[in-house]
């Protein structure tokens, strides 16, 4: 999937991704694939949804595009 981050909280490392299609998905700094632990908002993404908590999903293996 292809999305923009919307929001990043540094100290938490927590941050949301707003897909193509306006669904959002929440991730952990840990789901950034290049190994750094930030990421800035409006920055365009590819990632995996992947099924969490409550019948919710999240993203992870984020790639800047």
């Amino acid at each position: 999937m292809t999305g923009t981050v919307t929001a990043f909280d540094e100290a938490a490392g927590l941050g949301t991704i707003t897909a193509d299609d306006g669904t959002r998905f929440a991730f952990h700094c840990t789901a950034i694939s290049d190994g750094t632990r930030t990421i800035p908002v409006d920055t365009t993404v590819e990632f995996v949804a992947r099924p969490a908590r409550h019948g919710t999903y999240e993203a992870s293996q984020i790639t800047r595009r």
